[in-house]
């Protein structure tokens, strides 16, 4: 079974590389991983801080997002790109069809929904301004302090794109994506799903968009009527810790490993690129690297052969002199 999203010329031309995690799908599949304890080597350590830290009432924010079957599709509005404050707009402008037919499939699924649910339902102006400070203070407590490090893995993730999608083209890059994702012009197959399903975009375009607390398979909004969306899991270097490895930040003294931060900074590069822009040899380039991945201020990933090296936000403010 897979699903199969149909291109119209348009459509390919609509393709869109999300510029920036999207905090209300982060809040949505992070509330997932929070009822479960699968990946523990990866959010063990995020998942029991949270847990003891969660209050009593925005807990009941997570029977609207159960680890498993249907979630509610509001609670993921296409605004949600534009940060934090633009999700939580949307969401308390949400339609008072979208809220009873999205709690209705809940229902049906057979969740006991949250005592509110009903007025909710109803579009009652309390309820829904009640979800939406529910939503703010499960951001605040479940990933406002680990947003510095989901914003570097997606940065890290989206320089991998550029790359692609300079070296391969479109097929290049959507093939990359992740090993249920496949192009075949002009159908995008995703498979691990457990539904068998055709979208037609019709020219609405597509957003792609890498997540943090994706796991293991991509997703996507349930009904096909609402903006297209395809997430999928980004790659995992580490743990999702609650201490920032500061250790060796006392070693980024020197001309060299600042201009590295620097030449870093504007984009994506790999090593070669560094030793050339720096004038060093290519094992000096590394050596130097190591340091300012240790210290936090680079990252690396792998895209397709080559091996790019980011920003961190920590490298950011560095730099920035706010630090």
């Amino acid at each position: 079974m897979a699903v199969r999203i149909h291109f119209t010329d348009d459509d390919l031309a609509q393709i869109r590389l999300a510029q920036a995690p999207d905090p209300m799908w982060e809040a949505l599949l992070s509330m997932h991983m929070l009822q479960t304890d699968t990946a523990s080597l990866v959010f063990g350590s995020w998942r029991n801080a949270v847990r003891r830290q969660l209050a009593g009432p925005t807990g009941e924010l997570l029977r609207l997002a159960p680890p498993v079957g249907y979630s509610a599709d509001f609670l993921t509005p296409a605004a949600g790109t534009g940060g934090l404050d633009a999700g939580i707009g949307a969401l308390l402008s949400t339609p008072r069809q979208r809220l009873g037919h999205d709690l209705a499939e809940l229902a049906h699924d057979g969740r006991r929904l949250p005592s509110w649910a009903r007025l909710l339902a109803d579009g009652d102006k309390g309820a829904v301004t009640h979800l939406g400070g529910l939503h703010r203070q499960y951001f605040g407590t479940a990933l406002a302090p680990w947003w510095n490090r989901v914003r570097t893995r997606f940065d890290a993730e989206r320089a991998a794109h550029t790359r692609h999608l300079a070296d391969g083209g479109l097929g290049g890059l959507l093939n990359t994506l992740h090993p249920g994702i496949a192009w075949h012009r002009p159908v995008l197959e995703i498979t691990g799903l457990g539904i068998d399903r055709d979208i037609h975009l019709d020219g609405r375009g597509l957003l792609v968009l890498p997540s943090y607390f994706c796991w293991r398979r991509p997703t996507l909004l349930k009904d096909p009527t609402l903006p297209c969306v395809v997430v999928y899991p980004m790659a995992h270097e580490t743990a999702l810790s609650t201490a920032p490895g500061l250790r060796s930040l006392n070693a980024l003294l020197g001309r060299t490993r600042a201009e590295i931060l620097e030449t870093v900074a504007d984009g994506g590069v790999t090593t070669t690129e560094l030793a050339h822009d720096t004038g060093v040899a290519p094992a000096t380039a590394s050596h130097h690297v190591g340091v300012l991945r240790k210290a936090g201020l680079l990252t690396t990933r792998r895209a397709g052969r080559v091996v790019l090296h980011t920003v961190t936000p920590l490298g950011l403010a560095l730099l920035d002199g706010r630090a």
